[in-house]
């Protein structure tokens, strides 16, 4: 992360004009798959679930190294009305989430307020011909006119991109889906909402399993929510999930079918000269990720990022400061909603750097190492195809320098809330509003 190495350069850019954003094209979720060498996934707010497919490196073009191009769209989810509730289902996606390769074709997980659904996109360019009880263009054949028995060929076609959607589990969540985490036996997943954790089986459809339930006899004795949770990387039996309280609950289920009872409780205690109106509220933890190790736990709240030890519960062992100039900020971030933001976080593939967003397009890393850091901002104004991007600062007060941007002048609209980061190689995607950015190291 020295002078040399830590700017970014862009790989290849899915921009579209910010000016004109709609909410259906602002971007929910971003995602790579699990080999990462081909696939990015990210989600609108209207549903289209976009695919990219690496390009392979030419020879020929060095130029064209690991662009990605648009492989398939699809239409992920359906608005939806609850009668009972008299309440309006969005399709809104909330969480995308890769399963491991085991074939040709690729499959998925996404979400929204309600329904998980699991797709399969696979290619197809052979097609049947020669049908006996259809037509060419796939109308029924009137019986009395076949007087002949034809035997389908298989012929060539163009490549065509197909998603399916395979299985639909719905009907298992009272309150919203916050969150979907695919388990190492990748047999199971468990999605989460405000109040309740529900474990599936990805054959079956129909019937889930309740493993954690915090809704109180009493909705008015209702304290805190459930934020976000994750399953270990490599136990199958681990899981964590986070609260609105800021505190993180680690949970075995071979104690036990409900997981009532945490098996390790993290949460680091409140300074109380730092107390005030906002501390609840900038407490709350909104996003969790384990480690590739599985060692470590890092945990996103609204001005920090914090390392935990799983062996060590009771402080963090590395807390990063992601914008604290902020903090003097905080009334007026309430007050246009701001502060209720959340911001993701993760890990590069070694889980020595960590990268989370923030405002103004600006996004943040760490490297845990050598203890630096480096902001960088994605924008169409700053950034063009093949550009190395510059490190910003932002000036808190007194005399601001010719390359710092003051903090009276941040953009809150602008905000960097989605990001994700190449399982092995150094490419990171950035979902900026309505714009996804591909960064990839400089490459001499």
């Amino acid at each position: 992360m020295d002078e040399d190495t830590d700017t970014r350069k862009i790989n290849s850019s899915f921009l579209r004009d910010h000016n004109y954003a709609t909410e259906a094209d602002i971007i929910s979720t971003v995602e790579f798959n699990h080999r990462g060498s081909c696939w990015l996934s990210p989600e609108t707010r209207g549903v289209r679930v976009v695919v990219f497919q690496r390009e392979q490196e030419s020879k020929n073009q060095p130029q064209r190294r690991g662009e990605y191009n648009v492989y398939s769209t699809f239409q992920s989810h359906e608005p939806e009305f609850d009668y009972l509730k008299s309440l309006e289902i969005e399709e809104k996606i909330n969480k995308i989430r890769w399963l491991p390769q085991q074939n040709a074709a690729y499959f998925l997980l996404s979400t929204n307020d309600k329904t998980v659904k699991l797709w399969k996109i696979s290619e197809r360019d052979k097609r049947p011909e020669g049908y006996n009880l259809k037509d060419d263009d796939g109308r029924i054949r009137d019986p009395t006119t076949i007087t002949a028995l034809r035997v389908p060929v298989v012929r060539p076609m163009d490549l065509m991109v197909e998603a399916v959607p395979r299985r639909i589990f719905s009907n298992a969540h009272t309150y919203h889906i916050n969150s979907i985490s695919v388990n190492s036996d990748y047999e199971t997943y468990m999605s989460t909402d405000d109040l309740r954790i529900n474990l599936w089986n990805l054959e079956i459809t129909n019937r889930s399993f309740n493993i954690v339930d915090i809704k109180p006899a009493n909705m008015e004795e209702l304290t805190e929510v459930i934020t976000a949770a994750e399953f270990h990387p490599h136990h199958c039996n681990t899981f964590v999930y986070s609260s609105s309280k800021g505190s993180i609950r680690l949970c075995d289920m071979r104690a036990s079918a409900l997981c009532d009872n945490h098996s390790k409780f993290f949460e680091e205690p409140e300074d109380p000269s730092n107390r005030s109106f906002f501390s609840e509220i900038i407490s709350s933890i909104s996003d969790v990720k384990f480690s590739h190790s599985g060692r470590y736990l890092m945990t996103r709240d609204y001005l920090t990022v914090k390392v935990w030890d799983l062996n060590m519960e009771s402080k963090p062992l590395e807390t990063y400061l992601v914008h604290d100039y902020l903090r003097s900020k905080l009334c007026s971030l309430y007050e246009n909603d701001c502060i209720f933001d959340k911001f993701e976080c993760v890990w590069n593939g070694s889980d020595s750097v960590i990268m989370t967003g923030s405002y103004n397009n600006f996004f943040r890393m760490f490297d845990r190492n050598t203890k630096r850091d480096v902001t960088l901002e994605a924008s169409r104004e700053n950034s063009k195809p093949r550009a190395v991007l510059k490190p910003r600062k932002v000036c808190v007060g007194g005399k601001r320098r010719k390359d710092e941007i003051s903090v009276d002048s941040l953009d809150f609209s602008k905000k960097i809330l989605h990001t994700a980061w190449h399982p092995y190689e150094n490419i990171i995607a950035v979902a900026a509003t309505n714009n996804l950015y591909i960064f990839q190291d400089k490459v001499n």
